[in-house]
C-alpha cells in the first residue's frame, strides 16, 4: 500500500509541476479543457509537450526540463506563439447579452443582463474564448506586450493569479449549479 501512496503521490507532483510550467491562460488551444487536464494529459504520456501556443518555445523548454522530454517545435495546428493580448470589448455595440461572462476562464468581464460589459485589463490572460461567443462581434483582441511572445509577455506571478481565479470561476459555476438543481428540486411537488 505504502508503495502505491507514494506512486500516486509521485504522479501527482509530477501533474503539479507541468501545470506550473503552464501560462495558465486556460485557452484550451492544446484541446483540453483547461491548462491541468492537458499537464494531467502529458503526465499520462497521452499528449505531447508542444501544443500550448501561449507558453511558446519557453514554455516547451520548461515542460521538457520538467518532463525530460525532448524540446520540439510548438505544434502550429494548435495555433502561434505571439504577443499577449487583450479582449477589448466595443462598449458602444455591447447589447448586454451576457454570452461572453461564462465565456471567460477567469472571470475578468463584468457586465449585467442588457446592460454595457468590459473587461478587467488587468485579470484578461487573453484566452480568446470571449470572442466567439460574443453574437455582435463587439469583442477585439489587441496586443499588449509588442515583440515579446510566449512567456517573455507573461510572468509567473500572472500565471498564479490566472490559476487562482480559473479555480473560483469552477468553484463558482458548480455552486451556481447545485443552487440551481436545489431549487429545481424543492419545486417538485
Amino acid at each position: 500500500m505504502a508503495d502505491r501512496s507514494a506512486t500516486g503521490s509521485s504522479a501527482m507532483a509530477l501533474v503539479d509541476a507541468i501545470d506550473r510550467a503552464l501560462p495558465q491562460t486556460q485557452c484550451t488551444r492544446c484541446g483540453y479543457p483547461d491548462c491541468r487536464r492537458y499537464a494531467q494529459a502529458i503526465a499520462d504520456r497521452s499528449a505531447p509537450i508542444n501544443r500550448c501556443p501561449p507558453g511558446g518555445a519557453e514554455g516547451i523548454a520548461r515542460l521538457a526540463a520538467v518532463t525530460g522530454a525532448a524540446i520540439q517545435p510548438l505544434d502550429a495546428s494548435h495555433g502561434i506563439e505571439g504577443p499577449r493580448r487583450l479582449a477589448v470589448i466595443d462598449e458602444a455595440a455591447c447589447i448586454g447579452c451576457t454570452l461572453c461572462l461564462p465565456a471567460c476562464p477567469v472571470d475578468c468581464i463584468v457586465g449585467g443582463p442588457k446592460a454595457m460589459h468590459t473587461v478587467m485589463a488587468t485579470l484578461c490572460t487573453g484566452c480568446e474564448l470571449c470572442v466567439p461567443a460574443c453574437p455582435v462581434d463587439c469583442i477585439a483582441l489587441v496586443d499588449m506586450t509588442g515583440d515579446r511572445t510566449g512567456w517573455a509577455a507573461w510572468s509567473q506571478p500572472r500565471a498564479d493569479e490566472a490559476q487562482a481565479r480559473y479555480g473560483f470561476h469552477q468553484f463558482r459555476l458548480q455552486r451556481d449549479r447545485d443552487e440551481r438543481n436545489a431549487r429545481l428540486e424543492a419545486r417538485r411537488p
